[in-house]
Order: structure tokens, then sequence, then C-alpha cells
């Protein structure tokens, strides 16, 4: 039965509408306002543009603002409670959220960020919010065709689909657009529900729907809710009907492969019609490439999806011929078939799913929550289940994994309980999904930590977006590592190193390391994955987002070979520009929302100069030593040890003789990171004694190896500055 106020959303929602459209001529005022509301709320801001530097802003995404599955529901009300006070909202705020449909968080913008989105993709939307407000009020034939031919537009935009696009419609008019998210397309097509012979009458639910067929299903349904045949009476009874009952299903089935997991062996006889458990090890892309991406995602996913969507396919073997058909296999494609049928067919909400990486390692357990979706909006990984990730981590495997991707592993029963032993001492968590939180980082953070003025923050963060390929230089000792990492985080807004990756050149490095290439395997050479493939491929799936590869001693590596082909793609004219790769019949692209950032030894003098055609894609920023910082004078103050303070005087000195030097310069300078990291309880003579001894002056020996009165002169004065 219905609360009283179940649907009392429906009216906030509409004004809220309503006061949107005031803002189409002034989305500066509706930017400035989402940023009060957000501080008013005392949430942090989500991303909703690069380096969250907001320059426009679509009214669905506004919606979307306050309705994702991630969403605790106090931070919910929260916003929702600043949102009217904001935008002087009259009606009252919802006590029931419900059945609203609501977004994915990895995907909750209506709009790619700048330099990916067309120039009128916002525009667009806008005029599709106000023509579907204007039909809502006077369903007309004209207001009807503006509105198809624009819905037509937006769906096709990347990024958008039939859940989100009818999902947006549904927010703002529940009465008129029927909403067409995964419980309701499966509540009209599957559960029964609906008669058949008025589901028959209905066109199929397409990829990206038209807007012709749209309205097809929704008037049919229309004519049958308001029929004496349907209990349901409009799209809000259906909606919250097909809300109810999925939840049902899904706690029902829950329920019962809880039950069967706790029953004793034996105790479920086959004949009771009880389903049995399933147990599963799967490997969450290449060499568990994209297992952060799923996890933070609540999903597993398979690829293959260019042959569509796998409820298509009547026979293992009919799926096998359209793999082999796409993809250029240098196999039977036997095994993949099966585990393509098996991820649609045959796994079950309930059952239990291993994470595997490589052959040795577990790195996650879950819980199969959905049936099989098709998301044609994302890129490879198009097939998914939704998952209830319980555990994450790193445990040892029993053995040697399984090679294949996806496994049905229930008849190996030893096998199945010492996985599961794994996780013995840990409960899982059926409470309220939780939201992952990080530290908040930003440029107050990053100034603190790194010692950097802020003039030369500023200078580096336009550089690097301008450029998106940055490399940081100094001599040893100044941090280019260190703040590689922090202006990253600073960028990102938090500390969330599933964002950051970093790797260190060397002479060994290669393409194939770094791209892709044949590696030996157990039965000879096999394709693999190199680390900024997998990294891109990251980041293309989560474009709302900005990601940072950092590559230390970028000019230890043999930089043409290493980077091949990925010279042009790294441009930031050429980002998201596909490029044959050298091994594979794939095309790659470099992600827009990827930004690099190298960092150089400046006194290495046994390296050669960089590549020119790798120099002129780069911002080259020189990073000096930091002593005279706020950051560092501040740092300097908290010890108060008068040793340290002359110590600090004496290198500042010494640095001024390196740089006058003709043969060394200010890039040989010694960096302030030999003295970080200090407590007052640290700075005794002997740690003094021990960074002069053992750190600098066998540096001075090797700037000055041809000069050695002058390495003693400046020893004596080093070791007297902490008598």
């Amino acid at each position: 039965m219905q609360d009283a106020k179940q649907f009392d959303w429906v009216v906030f929602y509409r004004e809220v509408a309503d006061k949107l459209l005031t803002y189409k001529g002034n989305r500066e005022a509706l930017i400035s306002d989402i940023r009060r509301i957000f501080q008013q709320a005392e949430l942090n801001l989500p991303t909703l543009e690069r380096d969250n530097a907001i320059v426009d802003i679509d009214p669905f995404t506004f919606f979307g603002l306050f309705n994702k599955t991630s969403m605790r529901p106090a931070n919910r009300l929260k916003i929702v409670e600043a949102v009217k006070e904001i935008l002087s909202i009259d009606a009252p705020v919802p006590v029931s959220f419900d059945s609203v449909p609501v977004l994915n968080p990895q995907n909750a913008t209506f709009y790619y960020f700048v330099g990916n989105r067309g120039e009128r993709d916002i525009d667009e939307l806008w005029d599709f919010f106000e023509a579907a407000l204007r039909y809502a009020g006077n369903p007309a034939p004209a207001n009807k065709e503006d509105l198809s031919h624009l819905f037509d537009l937006v769906i096709h935009k990347k990024g958008n689909g039939n859940s989100k696009i009818t999902m947006g419609l549904y927010w703002i008019a529940p009465d008129t657009y029927l909403n067409l998210d995964s419980r309701s397309e499966w509540y009209i097509y599957s559960s029964g529900q609906i008669p058949a012979e008025v589901v028959q009458s209905l066109p199929a639910v397409e990829d990206k729907i038209s807007a012709a067929a749209y309205f097809e299903i929704a008037e049919g349904l229309r004519a049958y809710l308001q029929s004496d045949a349907s209990d349901l009476k409009n799209f809000l009874e259906l909606s919250y009907a097909a809300w109810v009952l999925s939840q049902q299903v899904n706690d029902e089935k829950k329920a019962d492969k809880l039950r069967l997991q706790q029953s004793p062996k034996g105790a479920v006889m086959a004949d009771d019609g009880a389903e049995t458990v399933h147990y599963w090890i799967y490997s969450p892309g290449d060499g568990s490439a994209n297992w952060d991406e799923f996890y933070n995602a609540g999903i597993m996913a398979l690829g293959w999806g260019d042959i569509g969507d796998l409820r298509k396919f009547a026979s293992k073997e009919e799926m096998r011929q359209k793999i082999k058909e796409c993809y250029n296999l240098n196999n039977s494609g036997t095994h993949t078939a099966l585990a393509t049928w098996q991820f649609v067919r045959e796994m079950e909400p309930g059952d239990i799913v291993f994470a595997k990486k490589g052959l040795h390692l577990i790195v996650g357990r879950g819980v199969v929550e959905s049936d099989y979706e098709f998301d044609a909006t994302r890129d490879y990984y198009k097939n998914i289940r939704q998952v209830r990730w319980t555990h994450k981590g790193k445990w040892e495997h029993p053995g040697s994994a399984i090679t294949k991707i996806l496994t049905d592993i229930t008849p190996y029963t030893d096998y199945v309980k010492k996985l599961n032993a794994l996780f013995a001492p840990e409960e899982a968590d059926d409470g309220e999904e939780q939201e992952i939180t990080y530290p908040v980082y930003g440029i107050d953070s990053f100034l603190s930590d790194v010692y950097m003025s802020r003039e030369d923050y500023e200078t580096l963060t336009g550089l690097l977006g301008r450029k998106k390929n940055v490399i940081l230089q100094g001599a040893p000792g100044v941090g280019k590592t260190y703040a590689a990492r922090k202006l990253a985080y600073s960028l990102i807004g938090a500390e969330i190193p599933e964002r950051v990756m970093m790797v260190q050149f060397h002479q060994s490095y290669s393409y194939e390391d770094f791209i892709m290439g044949f590696r030996p395997s157990e039965t000879g050479f096999e394709l693999r994955k190199g680390v900024f493939y997998h990294f891109c491929k990251t980041a293309e799936a989560d474009r709302a987002n900005v990601y940072f590869f950092i590559i230390d001693e970028i000019n230890r590596g043999n930089l043409s070979k290493i980077f091949g082909e990925l010279f042009m793609l790294i441009e930031n004219d050429k980002r998201d520009i596909p490029l044959q790769l050298l091994y594979s019949n794939e095309k790659f692209s470099v992600p827009g929302n990827v930004y690099i950032i190298g960092t150089m030894n400046t006194a290495d003098r046994s390296l050669a100069m960089l590549d020119y055609a790798l120099r002129r894609r780069f911002s080259f920023f020189d990073m000096g030593a930091g002593f005279d910082t706020e950051g560092f004078r501040a740092y300097q103050a908290g010890l108060d040890s008068v040793k340290f303070d002359r110590l600090i005087a004496c290198v500042e000195r010494l640095n001024q003789a390196i740089a006058d030097d003709e043969a060394l310069g200010e890039g040989f300078c010694i960096g302030h990171s030999y003295f970080c990291g200090l407590t007052p309880a640290e700075v005794t003579a002997q740690t003094l004694r021990e960074i002069v001894n053992y750190e600098l002056i066998p540096l001075l020996r090797e700037y000055w190896f041809d000069e050695p009165s002058k390495v003693q002169g400046w020893s004596s004065r080093l070791r007297d500055a902490i008598q």
C-alpha cells in the first residue's frame, strides 16, 4: 500500500524544474547557486567539469545532483533542503524518495567535459528541457514534433541513453513521461505483471530508442493503465510498482541464497525445488586492470560489446560465431562464448563472485544483485551485472587460478571451500550502501606539503591545463616525485589513489611494457596490454573525472622506443583521436581526461637530451629548492632548532656557490627534501650529522670531483654549522 505522501516529490521536482528554466539565459548564476547549495549542505561538490572549473551546466545534471545510487539519504536531504532555500521553492521538502529513478554516479552528467563535447551540446539539453516542459503543459502536435526532434538529438550524445534521458523526463513531469530505467523496463517487458497482449503490442526497447518508439510505448501503456483491466492508473504508480516488485524479488533471491549458504551440507534436497548458489571466479579486465572501476561502480562486466545485447542469441554456438565474426581471435572462441553465455543465461542474483588478479591473487568477493544488463553507452565492457562487492584487498589464491575470464566453480566443492575460508573471519555488510570517502586535498594542502609558492603553483597548473603534459625538472632533493603526486591530488580535489598511477622509466623499459606487446605464456606467446593502455581505458570509462599518469625519471628511458606512435596521441589537440596500434587491429586514443606528469633530474649528466619530438609535446617546469617558501619557513620555525637554522643558512650559501659555478648552475642546487619530514624530537646533532656526512658531502664530491679543495672547504662549513 502506498503512503499518502509517497509522491510528494512530484510537486517539489516540478517547481524546481520551473525555477531552473529561468536560468536558461544565465547559467553563470546557476553555477554560483550550485556551489552555494553544496556549501550550505556542508558537502563536497561532485565533479561536474574537469578540475571542477565549471563553465556551463544543463538542468538534468542539476537534478542528478540529488538523484544518485550512491547517495546517503541524509546527504540527499541536506542537498534538497539547500535547493529549497537557495532556489526559493515553495513546495515542502519530500519525505520519501522511494521509487524515484537514480543515476549511476560514474555517469552522472548529461554532457561530456570541455574538449570532449560538442559546442552546442549543453544548449541542446536546455532546449530539450524547455520543450519537454512545454509539451507537458500543452501536448499539441507541434510541441510533440519539436520535442521528438530534440529527443533524438540528445539521446545520441556520448554517455546518454534510454535510462538517463527518460529518467530526466520523468523527474520533471512524471504524469506525462514514462520512465524506462532498468527496473521499469524489466517490469514492463519481463515481470509478467503487464498482460502479454499489451507487451506484444509495444515496440522493443533498442539500445538508443527513437522518440517515435518511445512515444508509442508510452501511449500504448497509458491506454492500458487508464483501462478497467489495470489496477495501476498512471506512470507514477507503474514506476512505483516496478520499484517495489524489483526490490522484493531481489530481496527474496538474496534471502534464499543466504539460507542455502547457511544450511548444513545436504540439508536441501534436489526435489525441494530450491535453487543452488553458484560460485564464480572472475577476472575484472585484462590483468585485473578494471578492478577499481568495477568495484567503485558496484558492477562486474564483460567485454565483447560489439556483438550487442547477449540476450538475442539463442545458443552458445550462435554467440561463438558472432564473436568470431566481430573479433580476430587466434582460437576457436569456445571458452569466450561459454563465459558470455553463462554470464547472461546461467548466473543469478545471489550468486557469489570471487575477483582474481593473475593466477595467484584474489582481490575481492561480491554478491550478484541484478539480472544481466546491456549498457550501450559504455565503450567496451557493455555487458554488466550489478554486484555488491563485500570485500576488497589481496588474498593469496590457493594454488593456481583458472585462466579464463569467468568460470562456474560450483562443482569443485573443495576449491569453493578454500576460497570461502579466505573471507570467513569477516561478515559482509548487508546494511545501507556506503559512500567511499577520500581526504579532501586542495591548493592550501599542496602549498603546505610541497613548499612551492602560490604563484609557481598557479603557473604549473596553468601549464598542465593548457598542454596536458608537464615535466618537473630540477636538482636532486627538490621533491619532484612527491610534488607530482601531490599536484595530481590537488587538481582532483581529494586524495584518490585510484586516479593516479606512477611508473619509473629505465634503460630496459619498452613499448611492450608501456602500451602492449607479446609476452611468454604457458602456451607460447600472448598479446598483453601495458600499464598506460590499461590506465587510459580506465580513464576513458570515467570521463567525469580527471586522471594523472606520473612518469618518474622520464629521461632515463629510450623515449622514442617507449612512446612509439603515442608521440602524436599525447598532444592536447590529438586527444580522443584513434590511431592504429603497432601490435593490434585495435584503434587506441589517449582520453582528454588523462594528464601526464614527468619528472627528470637536471643534475644527471650521464643522460642524453630528451628527444625533440617528445620535448615539444611537454611543458617544462623548473623546480628549485624551497627554502624561502612560506611553507618551509613555517616548518623550520616549528622545529625551533638553532643547529637546524644554521645548517639551512649554510646550505643556502652553498647553493649560491653552486649556481655561480659555470660547470654546474642552478640545476645542481641542493633541494629542501633532504631536510623534510623531521619532528622537533628528531632534530638532534646525530640526525643532522648523518644528513651532512652521508647525503650532502657525497653529492659535493660528485659535483666537484676535480676540485677536492672546494669539497673540503664546504664540508667543513657544513659540519661547523651543526657543532
